[in-house]
């Protein structure tokens, strides 16, 4: 009976040997952390980019994923946040749809030990907020607005041009901010007449655009084009993204502009999306903002990695993103700003695009 023993015993053995490294690799596998990604829509390639970069780089680094897309719809990303935090997550990188509305669910994440990266979206009124991931938005709208400033040569012509002013959603913090940097530009020429808003529509209140929504910019522009400029030129629009740039131009082309006898004004967008690239390319749009969102997602990245190992994230700023009970500390990457003259070599030589993609 000795030797069945032994043999029974070194076949337990055996299959605990064989069994014990596979155990092992699975839990190192998922032992660095449980990140949770909540993105806000998929109807923006932006942010399909962002989810899809910061997944490549969260598991290469050894993190489990989970990435959520909420599609505009505020409860669902509350109930999506609400499922990570029950799943355990050990970060929570959160695109807020509406940054207001996340305080409850943010100190329930609070209250479980969960820490949270605002991404690019500041999150508002809430003091479980850990860390900021952006880019300098101020500046976003900085660069915009020397767009309109150069292709008009506003230093040396005195106008008057129109303008029309268009805003991102209200309920994004980060629209404040590129308004407001957009306007520090403009606003001396337009107190000097240089520029003119014929419509009058000026601050967020009057020019925001819900959700960022085309459809609610194009019908915005039919107005401004039917009340103010029948028997005027809009020779600059101010626009912050490029979903709503496409929009602008559909209601612009709707009405005669992008001939020889009534070119496009001077149109700004944001994000390097391919149809506004292509849209620069034919002329009917005059610049972007690119923002790398490789770069983003590699800052977050190595904010949970110092978040996870007990240390302090690397940060650039602690005094801009006050969201209303506290001061956000941030690292903020800077935008680039993208023109016919230079979209090949910022966008395809950056390995962002391939050259196809655009000119196909």
């Amino acid at each position: 009976m000795k030797p069945l023993k032994l043999a029974v015993a070194g076949l337990a053995l055996a299959a605990v040997a064989l069994s014990t490294p596979a155990f092992s690799t699975g839990a190192l596998a998922a032992s660095k952390g449980y990140i949770g990604i909540a993105m806000p829509t998929k109807s923006s390639a932006r942010w399909i980019s962002d989810g899809s970069s910061m997944v490549k780089q969260f598991e290469a680094a050894g993190y489990k994923t989970d990435l959520q897309y909420a599609e505009d719809d505020i409860p669902n990303q509350l109930s999506q946040i609400e499922n990570m935090i029950t799943k355990g997550v050990n970060v929570l990188v959160i695109a807020a749809i509406d940054g207001t509305t996340l305080s409850n669910a943010l100190a329930n994440a609070e209250a479980a030990g969960i820490k949270v990266i605002a991404y690019d979206r500041l999150i508002r009124d809430s003091a479980n907020v850990d860390y900021y991931a952006t880019f300098d938005n101020f500046k976003v709208g900085v660069l915009q607005a020397q767009s309109i400033v150069d292709s008009l040569d506003l230093a040396h012509k005195k106008g008057p041009f129109n303008i029309e002013l268009f805003g991102g959603s209200p309920d994004d913090n980060n629209a404040y901010f590129f308004y407001n940097g957009a306007m520090s530009v403009l606003q001396p020429y337009i107190d000097k007449g240089v520029l003119v808003v014929k419509s009058g529509q000026m601050g967020m209140d009057k020019v925001g655009t819900l959700r960022w929504d085309g459809s609610v910019a194009q019908a915005r522009m039919d107005n401004l084009l039917s009340a103010y400029y029948t028997d005027a030129r809009v020779d600059a629009v101010l626009s912050p993204y490029d979903g709503l740039s496409i929009g602008i131009i559909s209601s612009l082309k709707g009405v005669g502009y992008g001939t020889k006898d009534q070119p496009m004004p001077v149109i700004t967008g944001q994000d390097a999306e391919v149809p506004s690239v292509k849209a620069i390319l034919r002329g009917d749009q005059t610049s972007t903002i690119f923002k790398d969102t490789r770069e983003l997602a590699r800052v977050t990245v190595g904010m949970v990695n110092a978040l996870i190992g007990g240390g302090k994230p690397e940060i650039n700023d602690t005094k801009t993103y006050d969201n209303g009970v506290k001061v956000v500390p941030s690292y903020l990457l800077n935008p680039v700003l993208v023109t016919r003259d230079n979209w090949e070599k910022i966008l395809v030589g950056s390995g962002y695009y391939k050259k196809d993609q655009i000119t196909q």
